[in-house]
């Protein structure tokens, strides 16, 4: 398992309350765990709400770094440095909503290669690069790769700023995306095996009586199925259920979704 899976498993839920404090809550695994899995959800929400976002910079030169800490300061915004990869992936909390500023060229493993670790570790932290030796090739490679920002120094400060805005919202709303994903699951968890068995059909677009038809049982218990699990998922409408269950990778649902978005 990789380290954000450890994070945002849906097995091992980890919820740090402020900085160095972790908890751990191993999930049950029988009918309270959709309710104990909504209930960490809660809280993680409040703690994305509550935790400040850091900007980390990795990079060896200690004038840049200085030079950093004085703009990124300015904007109100914390900031955490970095002299190596190596220190970065030993101290480096993925819980820790932010982003990543780093050199190029860095001691011990390029910026790139550090990118490409990241990546395999399911470890979408936004990054932007600095580079004094940037050229073509590098730059779309980094960019394919899902970097925010590419910038050859000297580079304005605003235009730097302008990156770390845009990384650290995309950083929210990954994370938001994760939180609402897990919340949905737990809901997904408090349906009996009949609703888990009907919430598939309904979602493709069955009517009550070929649901009922499908799984041999009445179109009257159908229609209970059906309420019960709509309730029970949170969803207001038949296109509400179908986006959730298309989140959650409910069969089904995706040819759905996009008929939604198409009409």
């Amino acid at each position: 398992m990789n380290l954000h899976q450890r994070i945002i498993d849906l097995s091992t839920v980890a919820l740090y309350l402020g900085r160095g404090c972790g908890r751990w809550f191993e999930l049950p695994r029988g009918r309270h765990r959709g309710l104990v899995l909504n209930s960490l959800c809660d809280g993680l929400s409040r703690a994305m709400r509550e935790q400040p976002p850091t900007v980390f910079v990795l990079d060896d030169d200690l004038s840049i770094r200085d030079a950093l800490r004085i703009l990124i300061r300015s904007v109100g915004l914390n900031v955490e440095f970095f002299g190596s990869p190596f220190e970065f992936l030993q101290r480096m909390r993925p819980d820790i909503p932010g982003c990543l500023v780093l050199d190029v060229r860095l001691p011990g493993k390029s910026g790139l290669d550090l990118q490409r670790e990241l990546a395999e570790n399911d470890i979408p932290l936004p990054l932007i690069f600095l580079t004094a030796h940037g050229d073509i090739p590098m730059t779309v490679r980094a960019m394919k790769a899902g970097a925010v920002e590419f910038l050859t120094k000297p580079f304005r400060d605003q235009d730097l700023l302008d990156a770390i805005q845009t990384a650290l919202e995309r950083d929210r709303a990954m994370r938001q995306r994760h939180t609402e994903t897990l919340m949905l699951r737990g809901r997904f968890d408090l349906l009996t095996p009949r609703e888990r068995e009907v919430l598939p059909l309904v979602v493709s677009g069955l009517a009550n009586k070929q649901i009922a038809a499908e799984i041999g049982t009445t179109e009257a218990t159908v229609k209970v199925h059906r309420s019960q699990l709509m309730k029970k998922m949170g969803a207001d409408s038949l296109p509400e259920l179908v986006r959730m269950a298309d989140k959650i990778g409910i069969p089904g649902s995706s040819d759905k979704v996009q008929a939604i978005n198409l009409s």
